[in-house]
């Protein structure tokens, strides 16, 4: 199901699943710049591009909050399709140097993708829309999530699911790092706060901290 969020301040937010595995890929874009990050494009490179035509925006970074497979399929054909740089955090370079590995891991087909342009670090001004980098490992080393305060919005990849949390039995994960990452970066966020998971529904901050069985507080 698409999800679009629209406010007087022209920010626009665009999830939709993607990709064999169904990963949220979301577009964030300002109307009146017309400048727009992408998120985890995990396949369906068609699709992602007919929509930014669609919204009339230019992709000025593609970003991934982390560097599984089915978070980055499709990274190599929307740089190519649109210019943009890649940006992933170094602890999840292992992974992404890995792409061929894990598609043979899980059956699915190889396709090469370009080396990251940039790294992102913890803090990081994504140069669009207000959004901010936040770093939260635990599903992966390097697993990011991305803050939209002025809209309270967070891109969670795959760290806090609705009801749930990322697995943390794949290469790099940790059970103990995750739930830190939860409890001290995310739930310090507002809880009215939309979370755009990695797989699912959105949920918010709130009522994870409430009802979330795996971290709650």
């Amino acid at each position: 199901m698409t999800k679009e969020k629209t406010s007087e301040s022209s920010f626009i937010i665009r999830s939709f699943p993607v990709g064999p595995f169904q990963c949220n890929c979301s577009i964030i874009g300002d109307s009146r710049t017309k400048k727009a990050l992408v998120v985890d494009p995990g396949g369906d490179p068609e699709l992602i591009l007919a929509t930014l035509i669609e919204l009339r925006l230019s992709v000025v970074a593609i970003i991934h909050t982390h560097a599984h497979l089915d978070h980055i399929l499709a990274a190599g054909d929307l740089k190519r399709a649109t210019g943009a740089s890649i940006y992933l955090h170094r602890n999840d370079k292992f992974l992404w140097d890995m792409l061929e590995q894990q598609c043979l891991m899980m059956a699915v087909a190889y396709k090469p993708i370009p080396e990251p342009d940039y790294f992102l670090s913890d803090d990081d001004d994504l140069s669009c829309c207000g959004g901010i980098a936040i770093h939260t490992p635990g599903h992966s080393p390097g697993s990011m999530s991305f803050w939209f305060e002025q809209h309270q919005t967070l891109i969670a990849g795959d760290t806090l699911f609705q009801g749930s949390i990322g697995r943390t039995d794949l290469p790099g994960g940790d059970i103990s790092v995750i739930t830190k990452s939860i409890k001290e970066r995310i739930y310090s966020l507002d809880d009215s706060a939309l979370v755009i998971t990695g797989h699912g529904p959105s949920t918010r901050i709130g009522i994870e901290k409430n009802y979330n069985n795996f971290v709650r507080i």
